[in-house]
């Protein structure tokens, strides 16, 4: 019965987190969403059983989501004496969100110690005595080695298409000389100098 509940309420709150994520016009609320969406699939994924995926979501995702959030500020320059302005009208609102993060951890730790929904053992059948990373990787490096290595082929080659694509002659922008660079000597390339105290540098 806790996991049903469970589930419904993770999935739920998912589900509006999500559509607040894309329709939030200032850029760190959509971000802040976001961050309450992937807590609630890793609440779905340690009901279904795959604790490992769970702290891959919080892990990466979360902590990749700071990152984002920092490009996010420093591309569209974002005023923070103005968004500190509101900062304790949005507190107890904030609070509260974090009250209820909290308790959804808890709720589901508690879901996920009452036993795992049978749903992965229908698509994937391992042994019960084999942990989740266990037979993740047995999967990954027996049955779906193939598709694996297919799938870090086709990145690789989005990677150099990527940077292919981006390395042609722009106007005003100097190119990188490897083998000039490769061909310096290191006293051609460092120059020591005795600078007077008081004094400027002369470049």
């Amino acid at each position: 019965m806790i996991q049903t509940i469970a589930f419904y309420m993770f999935a739920s709150i998912l589900i509006a987190s999500a559509v607040l994520t894309i329709f939030s016009r200032n850029p760190v609320h959509s971000v802040l969403w976001l961050i309450l969406g992937f807590f609630n699939a890793a609440g779905l994924m340690l009901i279904l059983g795959a604790e490992f995926i769970a702290m891959l979501l919080v892990i990466v995702y979360v902590g990749a989501v700071a990152v984002l959030f920092l490009f996010v500020v420093m591309m569209l320059d974002i005023d923070f004496a103005e968004l500190r302005a509101g900062f304790a009208k949005y507190l107890p609102v904030g609070v509260l969100l974090a009250i209820v993060m909290v308790c959804e951890l808890v709720f589901a730790i508690g879901a996920w110690q009452a036993g795992s929904v049978q749903l992965a053992q229908r698509v994937a059948p391992v042994a019960p005595d084999v942990s989740n990373i266990q037979a993740v990787g047995e999967l990954l490096y027996t049955r779906y080695i193939f598709l694996f290595e297919i799938a870090g082929i086709i990145l690789l080659v989005a990677m150099i298409g990527a940077i292919v694509l981006t390395n042609r002659p722009r106007g005003g922008v100097r190119r990188q000389n490897i083998a000039s660079q490769n061909a310096r000597r290191p006293q051609d390339a460092t120059r020591l100098v005795d600078q007077p105290v008081g004094k400027g540098v002369e470049l």
